[in-house]
Parts: structure tokens; sequence; C-alpha cells
């Protein structure tokens, strides 16, 4: 059964005002979700069959909060996402509950019951973007891929002639709210969006009814119940010209951990190609022709692939220029860390007047390097962050394009602060916070979803005061939760 998209659901604001229960043979099971001192309440009990939770998550639109699977793990992530909390935990029942505050910029009475707090759309569960992806390619069957033309795709839905309406909705539309109609052809249903390089889920909705690309391959479930089709808005297209006698040719490279037979090209009448999703970074690669490892002879950029060869070079974003002052009677220097594997021999930097220097192209993100001086490992000394210290040495850690600042409110007497958490190791030192004003600030890149911290103050580590998000660890003082959605 297809779940509605829409946030505004008139059927499941209609629900909430009444207690829904039912009798099971072996006893009473109660399920009921109902309005109660100006919050909403779910009760459930942990015997409810499987086709009754069903029943009941489809009835009250409730697919977001993931019910089956925090009643087998008692993991309530998705709970807490939703803005929901743990009322009670007692023997067979449990109890949920969301506050209803008012939304005093909508007039709309369904955004005033739905939206008590910040409720992600689907655009922002699943942006393009930030996702940790960091290559993806295409699957279609019966059809070639998605036109794209600048910054424009095509999408195409074969067929379906007796339909009177086709619609595309996906992450790029919000899904239903934003739907585009598509124009009939004589070989189906076209529309054009404007996307930027990226990952993107999809559907086509026919006279109303939601369907799947049947000729995409790539489907995903997006966690809330929902089946999608995938789709990779590409910005790199690999070619091999040449070798049209090959039998079969495959693209590897590091952004498929060399995984030989993972990317088959396409033949063309004068070789070899295949688009691709890349995300920004420097990334290495080679053809496998007929299991024979190849260089592209088209790329002038390389990098020594510790095998006493090389392998071509691609590089997409703005190069940070790494840089280590003095050592200058050093023999050589190599850069080294998470963005290229820890290897020894790839990165090998350039002596200047003043030290050494290498430009490298890195993706927004969170890194940890060092640099090795003629065979010692050492951490940058220009750069006070460190992380994952081990025999007193740690790794140097640099930000890129920090999107999220934390801060703590209300310290303005503490003498150091400094943020600890998943991102870090929870190293108590590595990430100083800075003041301003009465507050403490520290920016970092954080990837779409569940981070886990706390603030060091003075020494003493506390839970974000200004964040309800919280879960227990295993120590009994509780880590702050914080989730990032684009």
């Amino acid at each position: 059964m297809e779940m509605n998209r829409s946030h505004h659901s008139i059927p499941w604001v209609l629900a909430v005002l009444f207690t829904f229960v039912v009798l099971q043979a072996q006893g009473q099971v109660v399920k009921s979700y109902t309005i109660r001192d100006g919050k909403m309440v779910i009760t459930l009990d942990k015997r409810i069959s499987p086709a009754s939770l069903d029943s009941f998550i489809t009835r009250y639109d409730l697919s977001e909060l993931a019910l089956p699977y925090y009643l087998r793990t008692q993991s309530a992530d998705s709970l807490y996402r939703a803005g929901w909390e743990v009322m009670s935990d007692k023997g067979n029942i449990i109890t949920l509950s969301k506050s209803m505050q008012a939304v005093a910029t909508s007039n709309d009475p369904v955004d005033k019951i739905i939206f008590t707090e910040k409720h992600p759309t689907f655009a922002e569960l699943f942006p393009a973007v930030n996702n940790g992806i960091v290559a993806g390619i295409n699957k279609f069957r019966n059809k070639p891929a998605f036109a794209i033309e600048g910054s424009t795709v095509t999408f195409y839905l074969k067929e379906n002639h007796s339909a009177r309406r086709v619609q595309l909705a996906g992450s790029f539309t919000n899904w239903e709210s934003g739907a585009i109609t598509m124009t009939h052809n004589d070989s189906g249903w076209i529309a054009t969006v404007t996307l930027s390089p990226g990952k993107y889920w999809y559907k086509f909705i026919s006279d109303g009814n939601w369907i799947l690309d049947r000729d995409n391959q790539l489907r995903e479930n997006d966690g809330l119940g929902n089946i999608n089709s995938v789709y990779f808005r590409t910005n790199t297209v690999f070619h091999l010209n040449g070798y049209t006698n090959a039998r079969n040719v495959y693209l590897a490279g590091s952004f498929n951990n060399w995984r030989p037979k993972d990317l088959a090209m396409t033949r063309t009448p004068s070789g070899w190609e295949l688009p691709l999703y890349l995300a920004k970074g420097t990334h290495t690669y080679k053809f496998v022709v007929d299991g024979n490892w190849l260089n592209d002879e088209t790329n002038p950029e390389k990098l020594p692939d510790s095998q006493g060869g090389m392998n071509s070079v691609l590089r997409l974003g703005k190069p940070y220029p790494f840089a280590l002052n003095g050592y200058t009677n050093a023999r050589q220097v190599v850069l080294s860390g998470t963005f290229n594997g820890w290897k020894e021999d790839e990165l090998y930097m350039k002596k200047t007047a003043t030290g050494w220097e290498l430009p490298y192209v890195l993706g927004p993100g969170n890194y940890e390097y060092k640099f090795i001086v003629d065979g010692q490992w050492m951490t940058d000394p220009a750069n006070p962050l460190t992380v994952n210290v081990k025999n007193n040495t740690g790794n140097s850690y640099l930000i890129i394009e920090p999107n999220y600042t934390f801060r703590l409110k209300g310290r303005d007497k503490a003498q150091n602060v400094y943020l600890a958490g998943d991102f870090n190791g929870w190293k108590p030192d590595a990430f100083p916070m800075k003041r301003s004003g009465n507050d403490w600030i520290f920016s970092v890149h954080l990837a779409t979803g569940k981070h886990r911290y706390k603030f060091v103050v003075d020494g003493q580590w506390i839970i974000d005061p200004d964040n309800k998000l919280w879960e227990q660890n295993e120590f009994g003082t509780g880590n702050s939760i914080l989730w990032i959605d684009k």
C-alpha cells in the first residue's frame, strides 16, 4: 500500500480526535492515538500483532516513527527525530507523546496540529549532497538514462498511454506538494527538472496512483515504509577511446574501493564511456580492459599507485593548501591522511624557500592527516586541532566547509570549553570552543544523520542544556543528540 506523501493528511488529522482500541482473542491488546493535556499520545501493547500494528500505522500516518523497529530494538532514534518522546515503558505497555504547540505563522489548522516542531521534509531527509555518497551510477533497462542538458534533466516514463494525467514527484519536489505535471507524447510522458549533481529519489503519480519507474533498476527504501526509484544526476563522463574489440571494460578507482567489476562501461562507436556522479574531492582511477589495468592516456594528471605504476587523477572542487613550514633540510616530505587511505608514497610535497607545500582538492568534510618527514610521522605544527591520540601523538584534524555551529549559552565565567562527540572520537580537548559574547561556539562539518555530543566546561562533561534531545550512554550520564538533515 502506498503511504500518503503529504504531511497535510486530512484523515490523519480527524483521526487524532478520538481513541481507537481493539480487542484480540488472547486478551485486551491496546493500541490508541488520542489527545491529552495538549499532547498527542500513542499507547501500544508490545504484544500487538504485526498486521494490527501495520493497520494502526497506516490509519494514523505514523510510518516516520518506525514503530515496528522500536518495538523490536527499543531504539528510539526515529521517535526523537520526529519530535516524540517515551513517556513510559512498563510491562507490555508503552506510551509515547508529542507536544501540540500552535504554529503562529500558519493559518492552516492542519499545520497547527502537525508541525509542533521542525518537521523535516523528504528533501531534507534525503539531500542530494552531504549524504556520504562518493559515487553513483544509473542502471536503466529498456530505455536510456535520462537526458541531461546543462543543469536540466528530462525524466521519461515509457508508454502508460492509457493514463489521463501523470505527475513526477520526488525528493526534489517535496513529493506530492510540488509534483510536476508531465507531458504526453508518442513514446510516453516527459518532464524537465533543474537538478544539481547528486542523488535523488522519485516516483510517478499516474491518475493518482504512485508507481515506481519500472525501467530503473535502482530502488531504495526511505526508512519510512516507502520504496522509491533512485536517480543520480551525474557530473562526470569517463571515456576510453579505442579497444572496440574488447569484451568487457570496467572503471575502477578510489571512489568504489577499486572493485574491478563494479562499474561496467558502455560500448560506443569509438570506444567506451560511463557517466558517473562523483562528490567533490580528489579521485584516482584506472580502466580494466578484459582484466588488464590501464591508465587514462588522455588525462595527464597522475599519482603513484603504490605498485610502481601510476593512477589517473580527477579533481573536483577547490584545492586546500597544505603547508609545512621549515624542515628545509629534509630530503622528502609526504602528506598522508584519511582522504587517501593513509598512503605513504602517493602525495609528495614540493619544497619551497620556507618549507613544503602541496595543494590538494578536498570536498566538504572532516579529515585526519599527518606529514611524513624523512620517514618520521608528525602532526601539523600550525594546526591546533588533533584527534585519535595514540602514544601521545594523535592526528591533525581539518574541517572543510563547516555546516553547523555548536553553541553553549550562559557560561560566561568558564575558562575553557571544548566540544566532544562521535565526530572527533570524543576527545575532551580536541575542539576548543571560542567565546562569542556570553556564549561559546565551534563550527564543524557534519554529514547527514545522527550525531552524539557533549560540552566539556572547565573539565566537567555536560549535555547541551538547550537541546532536549538526548539518550543514555554506558556511563549513565547521557549524550546530547543532533540530527543533520542537509
